[in-house]
């Protein structure tokens, strides 16, 4: 028996098992795997583990997506989540290739895919609190956002879910070193039913200035000396 002679629900169920580009690769092979390929349910969950994946052609994005997570585990993750000022020009070359990538993604995912029901960012050291005031604005169903070690997070997104995530339901904001704990204590006193998780975030020291770190050092200095 030909693949091709199996029905819709079989083909769909076979995709199901298959990653984004084993799917694409099927795809081309015939009219009828290209229709499988194209059927909205097949997108409703989306993975990713590097802004790369973001660029290829090989999934759908659409009104079907309910879950979406970017987890970018990499070394390269540190290199961008250091302040610019403490960068080399390798890292700030590196960082710039790739800076709008996944802001772009969110903002193509705001205009095309308004029944999201979670988002998942790690590592995502470029998203800004614009990019999640968006996304909670044309996404009114979002139930939970997990943001972890997000650096350019800050209490703006906090004050977001105050104002736009009226569904949501779990928020985590872990290793989001620039989020504050008045921010985190304006979520519980405003949104009580949303479960709130901030591990490593508002007790973190933030990096210093470039100034106030070289002050930092030569007072240690000093008081080794003395």
């Amino acid at each position: 028996m030909h693949i091709t002679q199996l029905n819709r629900e079989c083909l769909l169920h076979l995709f199901s098992f298959l990653d984004k580009n084993s799917r694409k690769n099927l795809a081309k092979t015939c009219h009828k795997l290209l229709e499988v390929f194209q059927d909205p349910l097949l997108w409703s969950l989306l993975i990713f583990h590097s802004p790369v994946e973001l660029k290829k052609n090989n999934f759908l994005l659409g009104p079907a997506l309910k879950h979406l997570s970017i987890c970018w585990y990499s070394e390269r993750v540190k290199v961008c989540n250091i302040e610019d000022w403490m960068k080399n020009s390798f890292q700030k070359d590196f960082c710039k290739r790739h800076e709008n990538t996944v802001s772009d993604f969110l903002l193509d995912v705001c205009n095309r895919c308004p029944n999201l029901l979670s988002l998942t960012l790690s590592g995502c050291g470029h998203i800004t609190d614009d990019c999640i005031l968006q996304l909670l604005k044309n996404c009114p169903n979002l139930m939970s956002l997990k943001l972890e070690n997000c650096v350019r997070i800050t209490d703006g997104t906090l004050q977001a879910v105050t104002l736009h995530g009226a569904s949501l339901q779990m928020l985590h904001v872990d290793f989001c070193r620039n989020i504050t704990q008045a921010g985190l204590e304006r979520v519980r006193e405003k949104c009580p039913s949303v479960m709130l998780r901030a591990e490593r975030s508002a007790n973190m020291i933030p990096d210093s200035k470039p100034e106030k770190k070289l002050m930092l050092e030569k007072a240690s200095r000093r008081s080794v000396q003395l």
